[in-house]
């Protein structure tokens, strides 16, 4: 047990480490091969931050592990929302400005209902995580074409702000790219061994472990990225972080996973978990949008009312945890 607590310890201090070398080496190759700053923050920024959890939940379903697959991938969800945007906001509220990321939230709204559909039959099909990549594919399609436009956009101003502080060299970016990618999977391949470990040693099952620790820890990277977008009034940056990892996470995550391994889901997964991450992406959809004559805003009450929600939910599981 001692050996399986460092082995995850380790793992998620270097998992955090390489997903920002990663993220930053492959921003700056981006922008060095004439990439718009607006794809550089949808695509490489917004998912980048997602390369833990798709490798670990990659590796988890490889070694026959579903728990912590899934578990790691809705469970940074719930954290992206309530922890990661409550914190967020508690620092400094949230005004929404970007038109693209108004567009975003009810497509993450339809998705995040699609991934209850297919759960609430009890299993995510080989065929269920085909469509979810198909769906994938279409919206990083329509990212794409929105990422190529030359209309001025709130988010575009503050990508290349980001990007300014950046002074990596072509040779350096491709460097970090590659070296961040092979500490990733070292990484995630000793976090999901010690997270098997301590699940097998205490009793637990995998998806506890999965939400919780695991998915804490490869949502790291979204939170650091979002403290220091906040802390520099960057808000539809950090907004974007989220909105483009939950969308990264229930398509591409839990997509790859289900084509290695199609997986059994258990009856909790959806009346627990999958109606939190979907009442939190409602209201993020409703504060986003804003409506009757409301702008979009995440405001400091806002704020506390999600950490109280994550703080609920984690009480909730660490309940079951301790009741083995």
């Amino acid at each position: 047990m001692l050996l399986a607590s460092f082995a995850l310890g380790l793992g998620l201090v270097l998992l955090v480490w390489s997903a920002d070398r990663f993220v930053d080496g492959a921003a700056a190759t981006a922008r060095h091969y004439g990439m718009p700053a607006r794809l550089v923050g949808m695509v490489i920024v917004g998912f980048g931050t997602s390369a833990p959890e798709l490798v670990v939940s990659a590796l988890a379903a490889w070694e026959g592990s579903p728990g912590i697959a899934l578990g790691n991938a809705y469970g940074s969800n719930i954290a992206n929302i309530a922890l990661i945007l409550g914190v967020t906001a508690v620092i400094s509220p949230i005004a929404v400005h970007s038109q693209v990321l108004r567009r975003e939230l009810p497509i993450l709204t339809a998705i995040t209902a699609l991934a209850a559909w297919q759960v609430w039959n009890g299993a995510i099909t080989r065929l269920d995580a085909l469509i979810l990549l198909a769906v994938f594919a279409g919206v990083m399609g329509w990212m794409i074409s929105q990422g190529l436009r030359k209309t001025e956009d709130a988010l575009d101003r503050e990508v290349e702000e980001q990007l300014a502080g950046e002074h990596l060299s072509t040779r350096q970016a491709l460097f970090w790219t590659f070296a961040g990618l092979v500490l990733l999977i070292l990484s995630s391949r000793l976090l999901v061994w010690g997270a098997v470990e301590i699940a097998h040693g205490l009793g637990v099952s995998d998806l506890i472990i999965g939400l919780t620790i695991v998915a804490l820890g490869t949502s790291l990277p979204e939170l650091a990225s979002s403290i220091v977008a906040a802390r520099k009034n960057e808000h539809d940056l950090a907004l974007g972080n989220i909105i483009g990892s939950n969308l990264f996470n229930t398509l591409a995550v839990v997509g790859i996973a289900g084509v290695i391994s199609p997986m059994a889901v258990e009856p909790e997964v959806f009346s627990r978990d999958i109606l939190t991450m979907s009442a939190l992406t409602l209201s993020l959809f409703f504060m986003g949008r804003g409506f009757a004559g409301r702008p979009g805003r995440i405001s400091q009450v806002d704020g506390f009312l999600l950490l109280l929600a994550y703080l609920a939910y984690t009480a909730y599981l660490l309940t079951e945890f301790l009741g083995g």
